[in-house]
Parts: structure tokens; sequence; C-alpha cells
């Protein structure tokens, strides 16, 4: 029998003067219409797909259940687990109070960064689309209206010759003509034979030729037809990142992204303001403090937060707002299934500086089995107008595609 994470004991948790529980707080009025509702259990199922996707159930008293997503990895279901007594009994309509109870109740389990935001992530998802279903409305209602009716998405595409200029521009045109997508991403920090020692972060000059050369190459055989980004993986160091980003000066760069590792701010607004090349940056920082010296201090030239990952749809949200005020667009990066990704575009329609959301498995050929409607066409996601977040898991194939040694969680 395995450990029950969510006895675990935590002082922090228990002592908090911050507990923000409807019982503390004395949330206790009737609501009325079919609105008073009480949480019974959270449940998770990981899904072994490109990434090992962690799938939320949030249930309730009157049967109505949410599904959410947090990012992928390690540890986020036993926190998720481990959260579970401090949303028994907890009316779902009261997402931002719960979301923030979670973060105080975990903060001595790190709510201020890394997995645990991820895990609180993944309820917060699950309880937009729970609220929605509750309110008979959309999830990108909850969030303020929309703003448009459909989401703009770029695919995140590879090959097997990922170094090689042709090879990538070939795919990058497949993609285009044969997919319909009109946004692109490749990857740069890719071997170009040129290397000396991986582990300093500088860029030769014949390594920085090379991708110069991958990007050359893509950019001219799209031309017109698709804006094309290129990521970096924060791998190079402040200098080199000046150097690659001058170079690719002179080509269609819709952003270069992620140059530098992501924990000096600093180096981070130094690269980008020594460049006209396009600067995104946001995945790897956490909720809206994370994000907000990027933001007030012009470090980047989009913002790019992973909503499973930040802290949830409300705090992307609550991120677009603070870049909307300096005028920076957003783009969301998303590597997840197609509940995170329809997740990500309900926030993307209510924001008014969506740019993008992206779409990391165009190469794996069961990504839309996962739920019964259609999520991308013709490089764009229709936003749903059903209740919460318009997506139904189809139970078999996420049965079988679960990760070894997973069980399944409950039906609706």
């Amino acid at each position: 029998m395995g450990v029950d994470y969510s006895r675990l004991h935590d002082p922090n948790a228990e002592y908090t003067m911050r507990d923000l529980s409807a019982e503390t707080m004395q949330v206790t009025r009737e609501r009325g219409g079919g609105r008073d509702v009480e949480i019974t259990d959270v449940q998770t199922t990981m899904v072994d797909g490109n990434f090992p996707w962690t799938l939320v159930r949030v249930y309730t008293d009157a049967g109505i259940v949410g599904t959410g997503e947090a990012y992928w990895g390690a540890g986020a279901p036993e926190l998720i687990e481990r959260m579970k007594p401090f949303l028994q009994g907890e009316n779902p309509l009261d997402i931002d109070r719960l979301t923030e109870h979670l973060v105080q109740k975990m903060s001595g389990e790190g709510s201020l960064g890394g997995v645990t935001v991820t895990a609180i992530s993944g309820i917060e998802v699950a309880l937009h689309d729970l609220a929605g279903k509750i309110l008979e409305v959309p999830a990108y209602q909850l969030l303020g209206g929309k703003y448009r009716d459909e989401v703009r998405v770029y695919c995140d595409c590879h090959t097997e010759e990922e170094a090689d200029p042709i090879a990538c521009a070939d795919e990058a045109e497949r993609v285009v003509e044969d997919l319909g997508y009109d946004a692109l991403k490749f990857d740069l920090d890719v071997p170009s034979g040129h290397e000396k020692d991986r582990a300093n972060r500088h860029l030769r000059g014949p390594e920085i030729e090379h991708k110069a050369s991958i990007v050359e190459a893509i950019t001219e055989r799209v031309g017109s037809r698709a804006d094309v980004a290129f990521d970096c993986h924060w791998t190079f160091s402040g200098g080199s990142a000046k150097r690659l980003a001058k170079r690719l000066e002179e080509y269609d760069v819709w952003w270069l992204e992620d140059p530098v590792p992501p924990e000096n701010h600093d180096v981070q607004r130094e690269v980008t303001q020594s460049t006209t090349t396009p600067i995104t940056v946001g995945e790897n920082v956490y909720r809206k403090h994370g994000q907000r010296r990027l933001i007030e201090e012009q470090a980047v030239d989009i913002i790019a937060p992973d909503m499973p990952k930040v802290g949830g749809m409300r705090e992307t949200r609550k991120i677009a707002d603070l870049a909307d005020m300096y005028y920076v667009p957003v783009a969301m990066h998303n590597v997840a299934s197609p509940v995170a990704t329809v997740a990500s575009a309900h926030v993307g329609a209510a924001i008014p500086n969506s740019l993008a959301v992206e779409y990391h498995s165009y190469e794996l050929g069961w990504w839309e089995d996962l739920v019964e409607e259609d999520v991308i066409e013709g490089g764009y996601i229709e936003i749903p107008e059903e209740p919460g977040l318009g997506v139904t898991l189809d139970m078999d194939a996420v049965a079988e595609h679960t990760v070894d040694g997973e069980e399944l969680f409950d039906e609706a």
C-alpha cells in the first residue's frame, strides 16, 4: 500500500495565520440557484503522452465534475493528493479564494514556485471547468468574456535532422502546406559540430553562423506564409545571446525564446534591450510575482507564461493584464494534452493581448483522441461555447495511454 499523501503532517499548513477556508473566513451564506455545492474529492491520472500529463478531477456532492490538467512531471499527483483535505467541503465557485488558500496552506512545501504551483494550477483549471458547468457558462466567461472566437495556434516543429537547415526548412514547408499552420517554432539549441565545451554557455562564431543558417533557411522557405519563432531553452551566456540575437536581426524572426537561463533578470533585460530581434521569456518563472520584473523592467518583448504551470487560468489572466499595461503581447507556452490546451485557449480568448497558444504534439497521432471534440482546425482553436472548458475526456483513450502502474480516476 502506498503513502496517503492527504494525511501528511505539515505544521505550516496546520498553524498558518492566513487560513482562507470558508469556515475561517465565515463564507457560509446560502447562495441559492443551484450554487450551494461542495467539493467531495480530488483525483488524478497521469497519461503517457509525449510528456507525462497529469489530468485532475474535482468531484462534488451535486454530481458535477470538473477536469483540469497540471503541467507535466513527477510530484504533481502526490501534491494534489496532499491538498485534497484543504478543498473538501469548500464551494468550488470561489476559485480565487481557494487558489490563494492552497498557496497559503502549501507555503511550507514550496508554493512560491516549482511543482507545488504546478499542482495548484491543475486544480485551478479543474475548478474553472467545474464552475462553468455549475453556472452553465463557458470558462472564458468566468474570466470576463471574450475578445475573439478563435485563438491562433503555433506549432512546435521537429525533425530527426534538427541541425540540418534544409531538413528544418522542408519540415516547415510541410507543416505550413500540409497541416495548415501559419505560425511555427523550431529549436536553435541544436548541435552544430563546432562546440568546444558544452558547459560554459559560450557560443563560438561558427556556432552562431550555423544557427543563423537554420533561421535563414526556414524563414526564406516559408516567406510570408507563416511567422516563425526559435527556441534556445535557456542555453547561452549573456554575451553569446546578444551576439546571436544581433546576428538574426536581418531575418524575419517572430521571436527568439529563452536565450539565457531564467534566474537572473538583469542579464535577461540586457539581452532584450541590446537587440531588435524580439525576445520571449516566461515559461520558467512562477505566478504573477515571477513575471512582474520581466514586464516592469521591459526585459521581454513578448511574455510566455505556461498556464498549467504558472498558477492557472486566473493567474495567467493577471499576468496578461500586467503585460498589457506595458503593451506586451502574450504567447502562451504549452506542452499539454487537449485539456490544458483548450483551457489556455479560453484564457487567450479573454485577454486583449493574446498572440498565440503553443501546440507541441503534432507528431503524436492520438493527441486529439483524448477528448471527444475536435480541438485544432486550420491552425486555430475555436473557443467552445459549452459550459466549462467544453471538452469531454474519452475515458477509453485515457485508459489506453495511462502511465504504467497508474490508476484511472473515477468517471464523471
